[in-house]
C-alpha cells in the first residue's frame, strides 16, 4: 500500500509540473446578466505567447489542434500548441520578393477554405494568397486568389472570411502600404473596399463607402455580413444584407463614437458564434456583443487587441493583444 501511495504521489507530481501555469491580464466588465451564458464569471484571459512585434489573424485549426497567428511587421506566422508552446510556421508569410519596401509586410488575417486550405491576407505582395502545401508541411509556396479589381491592383488585404458556397469575401485598407495611408504612391484604387471572389476568380467591389475596412464576418445563415470600420473618426461596425453579388441596407450595428482616446485599439477583427454572438477587437479590448448590437461586456486589455479566433467547441477565445497572444477560456 506503502508503494502504491508513492507511485501516485510521484504521478501526481508529475502531472501538475506538465499544466503550465500561465500569467494572467486584463479585466471582464459586465454590461448585462446574459453575458454569464458565454463567458463564466471566473475566466480570466491567460498569455500563452509573447515577444511579437504586432500579433495579428489568429485561426485555431481543429485538425491539428494548433492555433496560427500572424506577425505582420516579422513577415511571419507563428503555431501555438499546449504542448510546444510557439514556433515559426511559415516564413516569408506575406511578402515574398527580395526587393526592399517599407510599411507592414506580412500576413494578415489568416482562413481555412472549403479543402483545408490556408488561405492569408498578404500585404507585402497585396493579394490574396493560398499556401499550396499541407498544413502541416507548411512551405512559403502561394497561389493568387485575388490581386487587382479591374486592372487597379489593390493595396493590402486585412482580413477574410468565406461563405459556404466557398466564395471569399475580403477587407482591403491601406495599413500594409509602405505609407499605410490613402496619400501613398502606390495606392492605385481610389477607394478602401470590401470585395468578393467568386469560385471562377472574378473579383466584385461591394462596397466602396468605407474609410477603414477591416474585419469581416457572416452571422448564421449568411444572410447578413458585419465589417468593422477601423477609423477614429468614425469607429464602427456596419452591418449590411447580403444579396447575390451585392451587399445592401448598410447600417450601424454598434458605434464606440465618442470612446475614450485614451483606450488602445480600434473596431479591428472579430469572429460570430453559432448564436450570432460577437466576439469584437476594440477600444480597450474585447467587445461582446449579441446578435442585435447589444454590447454585454467588455474584455478590458491594457495593449491593443487586432484579432480573436474560437475554438471548435466555441468555449475558448484566442486574442492577438499586440506584442502578445492570449486564451480566454470562457466556459468549461
Amino acid at each position: 500500500m506503502k508503494k502504491l501511495f508513492t507511485v501516485l504521489f510521484a504521478f501526481s507530481i508529475l502531472q501538475a509540473m506538465a499544466q503550465t501555469t500561465y500569467k494572467t491580464v486584463g479585466v471582464i466588465e459586465r454590461f448585462d446578466n446574459s453575458l454569464d451564458q458565454i463567458v463564466s464569471k471566473d475566466a480570466k484571459p491567460e498569455i500563452i505567447a509573447e515577444g511579437f512585434k504586432w500579433s495579428e489573424g489568429p485561426l485555431w485549426v481543429q485538425k491539428h489542434k494548433m492555433l496560427l497567428f500572424s506577425d505582420v511587421p516579422d513577415n511571419t506566422i507563428y503555431k501555438w500548441t499546449p504542448k510546444d508552446g510557439k514556433e515559426v510556421y511559415l516564413k516569408p508569410s506575406g511578402y515574398t520578393s527580395s526587393v526592399q519596401r517599407g510599411g507592414e509586410m506580412g500576413s494578415n488575417g489568416l482562413v481555412l477554405d472549403k479543402g483545408g486550405n490556408l488561405v492569408m491576407c498578404q500585404h507585402g505582395d497585396r493579394r490574396m494568397a493560398k499556401m499550396d502545401a499541407p498544413l502541416d508541411k507548411p512551405q512559403a509556396n502561394f497561389v493568387t486568389l485575388a490581386s487587382a479589381y479591374e486592372g487597379k491592383k489593390i493595396s493590402s488585404p486585412n482580413d477574410a472570411c468565406y461563405n459556404s458556397k466557398g466564395e471569399l469575401f475580403f477587407t482591403d485598407p491601406p495599413y500594409g502600404l509602405p505609407g499605410r495611408n490613402d496619400n501613398d504612391p502606390t495606392k492605385e484604387t481610389k477607394w478602401n473596399g470590401v470585395y468578393k471572389v467568386k469560385k471562377n476568380g472574378e473579383v466584385i467591389l461591394l462596397i466602396d463607402s468605407l474609410s477603414r475596412p477591416n474585419g469581416i464576418a457572416f452571422f448564421p445563415g449568411e444572410k447578413k455580413l458585419l465589417v468593422a470600420n477601423s477609423d477614429p473618426q468614425k469607429p464602427n461596425w456596419y452591418i449590411y444584407d447580403v444579396s447575390g453579388d451585392k451587399l445592401t441596407n448598410g447600417k450601424i450595428f454598434y458605434s464606440d463614437a465618442g470612446y475614450d482616446r485614451k483606450l488602445p485599439g480600434l473596431p479591428d477583427g472579430f469572429k460570430i458564434d453559432k448564436k450570432g454572438n460577437v466576439y469584437a477587437a476594440g477600444p480597450g479590448g474585447i467587445h461582446f456583443f449579441n446578435k442585435d448590437g447589444k454590447l454585454l461586456g467588455l474584455l478590458k486589455l491594457p495593449e491593443a487587441t487586432s484579432n480573436v479566433a474560437l475554438s471548435a467547441d466555441e468555449k475558448t477565445l484566442y486574442i492577438t493583444n499586440n506584442k502578445q497572444v492570449l486564451r480566454l477560456q470562457m466556459r468549461k
